[in-house]
């Protein structure tokens, strides 16, 4: 049995020396441990290296897609052919097919053969004298980078950073564009303001500036190459009653400076729009078919080249360039936002604001496919990106009819019937319209009893102070009236004294029951009445002691004298 045995220096073919150790395949690996147990088994009959790395990668481009090349085939017919009753052994059952149909070869392939290969591998350094193992590493290095960028089929044309640069540079030009207008109709303005309502367009107006000047110029100049007859009429018919301010011509010559930069650069974004759009075209056919050349190269420019915008999911698709807004929402646990970028693509802004969320997930879905198509893909062609547009419109468009048609009630959409219920026109009775006190809610009864409770409460506390101001302040009156009381009692016990002498009852607030109007009027004239007779009995009573005390100083000196 021969074996047919790839590397990245060359071809090897080997000689299997014992074949009934072949047939142990679970245990053939102990046979390969090492290089000298190795060649008891396989022995190398014959090695052709490559001669350069493209000859290596057209050898490998072959293999891989299980072709014959030209170099293998010359070796099979020199070497297997002599020996045509043996069996070839081989790693690829396709590329064994093959060289059966072309050379006539028997060739095998088994889970055997793939663990003989499996053990050629391990020990290829001592199997295959004459090839240093850093050299070895140095081609099988070489040739999958070859391989990689053959693979991906790497061209001057595919390279997407030009895309970033002129998209970025576009909206740069956008931003000076906008701020020089601004700045020329502004100028201009002070000596010519009517021309600004009268032409809307920019670059119109820069250009009607640069060719007249000064606004005494408009009614002998011809501008007929620039504005149409009857825009033409109305600038001339207002630069003759222009109110605006007279300016040197060193002012017309710096504003007339200015509209040749405005001009210039505007040629200028055309050219560079021209060329995006011819390399978004070259690079990305088919996102440039669904979402437009300035959508598709905003997306390459944010996720940095289209290799890395083909590895995003379709939901980072739909929202790339709405972060900021993203993880706001998360932050805050609010809605997320439904499209980014992808917002300003054609087919999502025909929808309405009501299905503009489900159109822009379906664009986004559709829109990653052709991405991965287009970095990964080998052919170049827009068919793609055309069928899944007219499938994105077509759901548009359903999702438009669907809407018409639950409005008017037509089309596929039968009209609903409601499920009928009989409905009693028998009137009950209501006693509660019988009464003619306005009916009073609960919470406000409550409200009224704890009112009233309140009021009583704060006028038995007047009450508390009143009686305690009026012991204190009489307290000394009462022991003149009650000597016998005088050390033997305090003010409350003066005050009962006192009330069982007048009369009176001493009654507590908290025990006894109220008292109806007419006998508290009484009361309060009779305490009145009581409180004027102590006002006056007092005195009284002092005035005689001061009497009785002059008398006894009269009689002492009258003794005095007579001794």
């Amino acid at each position: 049995m021969l074996v047919l045995f790839e590397t990245a220096a060359g071809y090897a073919i080997f000689k299997v020396l014992n074949e009934k150790k072949l047939q142990e395949v679970d245990s053939l690996w102990k046979e390969f441990e090492t290089p000298e147990k190795a060649n008891k088994i396989v022995k190398l009959k014959h090695f052709e290296k490559f001669q350069d790395t493209t000859e290596a990668l057209a050898a490998s481009t072959a293999l891989v897609e299980g072709k014959l090349s030209k170099n293998l085939k010359k070796i099979l017919k020199k070497i297997v052919a002599k020996d045509a009753h043996e069996q070839l052994a081989v790693a690829d059952a396709k590329l064994g097919g093959v060289i059966k149909d072309k050379l006539n070869l028997s060739c095998i392939h088994s889970p055997m053969v793939t663990e003989l290969m499996r053990g050629i591998r391990s020990q290829i350094e001592g199997l295959i004298t004459g090839l240093p193992s850093r050299e070895m590493a140095a081609m099988c290095l070489g040739l999958a980078h070859s391989l990689s960028r053959y693979k991906l089929k790497f061209s001057p044309d595919k390279v997407d950073t030009m895309i970033v640069q002129a998209i970025s540079l576009l909206d740069d030009l956008d931003k000076e564009l906008n701020n020089y207008i601004m700045r020329c109709r502004e100028w201009y303005g002070w000596h010519f303001p009517e021309l600004g309502k009268i032409i809307t367009d920019n670059l119109t107006y820069c250009k009607c500036v640069r060719k007249v000047g000064d606004r005494k110029n408009f009614a002998s100049s011809d501008v007929s190459d620039i504005l149409p007859e009857e825009i033409e009429e109305d600038v001339k018919a207002a630069a003759e009653i222009s109110m605006g301010t007279e300016v040197s011509e060193e002012d017309i010559n710096n504003i007339i400076h200015l509209c040749d930069q405005v001009i210039e650069i505007s040629e200028y974004r055309t050219q560079l729009y021209d060329y995006l759009k011819n390399r978004m075209m070259a690079i990305a056919p088919n996102l440039t078919v669904m979402v437009g050349e300035l959508v598709g190269a905003r997306l390459i420019a944010h996720a940095g080249s289209l290799l890395n915008l083909a590895k995003h999911p379709a939901s980072t698709v739909q929202i790339l360039g709405a972060e900021k807004a993203l993880f706001r929402a998360l932050k805050t646990k609010r809605d997320t936002p439904k499209f980014g970028l992808i917002y300003h693509a054609s087919l999502v802004g025909q929808t309405t604001a009501k299905n503009k969320g489900k159109i822009s997930r379906m664009l986004a879905a559709k829109t990653a496919l052709t991405i991965r198509y287009d970095a990964l893909g080998d052919d170049t062609s827009a068919e793609m990106g055309a069928e899944n547009r007219l499938k994105v419109e077509t759901r548009l468009r359903h999702l438009e009819e669907r809407g018409i048609r639950r409005i008017s009630g037509t089309g596929k959409a039968l009209a609903r019937a409601d499920k009928y219920q009989n409905k009693s026109e028998i009137k009950v009775y209501d006693p509660s319209g019988d009464s003619t006190l306005p009916a009073a809610s609960k919470k406000r009864k409550i409200q009224e009893v704890e009112e009233q409770d309140a009021v009583v409460a704060v006028k038995a506390k007047k009450f508390k102070a009143e009686m305690k101001v009026d012991m204190s302040a009489t307290g000394g009156a009462y022991r003149k009236l009650f000597p016998f009381a005088f050390y033997t009692c305090n003010n409350q016990q003066l005050a009962f004294y006192y009330s069982s002498f007048c009369g009176a009852k001493e009654t507590n607030l908290e025990e006894d029951e109220p008292v109806k109007k007419k006998k508290k009027k009484k009361e309060k004239k009779k305490q009145a009445e009581e409180e004027e007779e102590l006002t006056e009995e007092v005195p009284t009573s002092s005035a005689v002691e001061n009497t009785e005390k002059k008398k006894k100083k009269k009689k002492k000196v009258k003794d005095e004298d007579e001794d």
